[in-house]
């Protein structure tokens, strides 16, 4: 998995919900700055996190990690 890839394409669904990285931090229980490590592809959600984070952005575990 390209953590790069996956951070850059977190930012631009969330971007496109119009949603800052604090408002989903709040909607998945997490700090903005787990959210930005995600994007700046510093790391990657935990697998708990996956369908959560997927159903805020309107997109399935598979659109996510291809």
């Amino acid at each position: 998995m390209d953590q790069i890839k996956i951070g850059n394409f977190i930012s631009s669904l969330r971007k496109e919900k119009q949603m800052t990285q604090k408002e989903l931090a709040d909607t998945l229980h997490v700090s903005d700055r787990a959210i930005s490590k995600w994007e700046n592809g510093r790391g990657l959600p935990e697998l708990s996190l996956l369908q959560p984070l997927c159903k805020a952005l309107d997109i399935s575990i598979n659109e996510l990690l291809n």
